[in-house]
């Protein structure tokens, strides 16, 4: 037989429902409840407010911080920045702000560097290679305020100082050709800019070197900005600076590049190829001297075929042969 403390439970258990019910309906107050909504109702209003100023330790993650800083950021075109107002304050204090933890004052100080750099560009000179370094730093940082403003103080470096940075331009130029192809846009266009004064500003004789090592980079990011900032440089070496390197040496690194993973390498070894083949047909005493033939009987096929193997001759006939049955089909 039942006990009669388990009898007592089983009427105890449908008295509870009943309970429940009643409170969920409203005739009996939830003291429960309320209790639970007040106790939550204090510790939301115990919490701390998130911080909506800017951050001054660099990091972007915190997007309400950053959004605020950035607006505090004026990006001035080099067009229409003007002179410092005091030359030797501004140097002394110049290294200091580049290497500041607050964010803003490095933007301010990275503003100077193109400043000094477009109008006091010999006081500078002296200090360039410390000022180069920190500008490196200034272009990993994750804030896209001080990366961007590092971004344009490159370009406006590259042309006030041309030549005269090559030997302290290889940091530089792998972050620049990384910024034009893993940030956000605004910092790739940015990027994109600086790389074209780049190309514009430093003679490719001495550039050319720089970016070929950069054309086998192991990431096929940088192995594309560097593909079309070499495709940009080599026409401007003219006839005889092509033929001084060697234009099959420029056919060589070309048809490497047809077979790169991503396409904006390819395209640009397509654009040095027709470049290169337009140069041979126009003038052909480019080709090097040790051809025993006559330079105007050797087509460009022949030539092709003589220097590449069979495969990458193939490739390259077949960029530049499509490209003249194109343009004699559209005649």
């Amino acid at each position: 037989m039942m006990s009669e403390e388990a009898a007592r439970d089983l009427i105890a258990i449908p008295e509870a429902g009943k309970n429940n019910e009643i409170s969920s309906n409203g005739s009996v107050p939830l003291t429960g409840v309320e209790s639970i909504d007040k106790n939550h109702k204090d510790k939301e209003r115990d919490k701390p407010a998130l911080p909506v100023g800017p951050a001054l330790n660099g990091d972007s993650k915190v997007d309400t911080g950053a959004d605020v800083g950035n607006s505090e950021v004026e990006y001035i075109e080099s067009e229409n920045l003007n002179d410092v107002e005091d030359v030797d304050t501004s140097l002394k204090t110049l290294l200091t702000g580049l290497d500041s933890k607050d964010w803003v004052l490095v933007c301010e100080a990275l503003n100077d560097v193109r400043r000094l750099s477009l109008f006091q560009k010999e006081a500078m000179v002296d200090m360039l290679g410390n000022v180069i370094s920190l500008v490196v730093k200034s272009l990993k940082n994750p804030r896209s305020a001080v990366c961007k403003t590092a971004i344009m103080a490159s370009a406006d470096i590259f042309k006030a100082y041309c030549d005269s940075i090559v030997d302290l331009m290889d940091p530089l130029l792998v972050q620049l050709l990384l910024k034009s192809s893993q940030d956000k846009r605004f910092v790739c266009e940015a990027a994109e800019k600086a790389l074209i004064a780049m190309t514009t500003w430093v003679s490719p004789s001495l550039l050319l070197p720089k970016l070929q090592p950069n054309l086998k980079h192991r990431n096929p990011r940088i192995r594309a900005k560097a593909s079309s900032c070499f495709s940009r440089s080599v026409p401007r070496l003219g006839v005889e600076g092509i033929k001084a390197y060697g234009i099959e040496n420029f056919i060589r690194i070309a048809a490497s590049q047809l077979s790169d993973q991503l396409p904006e390498s390819r395209e640009a070894a397509r654009t040095l190829l027709l470049e290169l083949h337009n140069i041979y047909e126009k003038a052909p005493n480019v080709t090097p001297p040790d051809v025993s033939e006559d330079p105007e009987t050797i087509s460009w096929e022949h030539f092709c075929q003589s220097k590449l193997s069979p495969l990458s001759a193939q490739a390259v006939l077949r960029v530049t042969n499509l490209t003249r049955e194109g343009i004699v089909f559209g005649s």
